[in-house]
C-alpha cells in the first residue's frame, strides 16, 4: 500500500514538473519571437520542446495528420512519433 501511494506522488511531481516546464518553455519562446532578431533562434528552439511536456496533446495532433495521402516518408516520421509519445503516456499512467 505505501508503494502504491508513494508511485502515485512521484507521477504527481513529474505531472507537475512536466506542466511547469512546458509553461515556461511556451513563455520563453513567445517572449523570444517577439523580440525577432537573433532571439529567433531562441523561438525555434523552445517551440520544439514545449509540446512535448504535454505528450497526450502532441499525441492527438500527431493523430490527427495521419492520412493516405501522406508520402511514406511523411507517414513514417508520424507513425514513429505517435509510437514513442504513446509509449511515453502509457508508462506515466501505470
Amino acid at each position: 500500500m505505501r508503494l502504491l501511494q508513494l508511485l502515485m506522488e512521484v507521477k504527481e511531481v513529474l505531472e507537475d514538473f512536466a506542466k511547469t516546464r512546458g509553461e515556461g518553455a511556451k513563455k520563453i519562446a513567445d517572449t523570444a519571437r517577439e523580440k525577432g532578431g537573433l532571439a529567433l533562434l531562441t523561438w525555434h528552439h523552445f517551440k520544439v520542446k514545449a509540446p512535448y511536456y504535454n505528450a497526450e496533446k502532441e499525441f492527438n495532433d500527431t493523430y490527427k495528420k495521419i492520412s493516405i495521402n501522406m508520402s511514406d516518408i511523411e507517414f513514417q516520421r508520424e507513425v514513429g512519433r505517435l509510437e514513442v509519445l504513446g509509449e511515453l503516456i502509457i508508462r506515466s499512467k501505470k
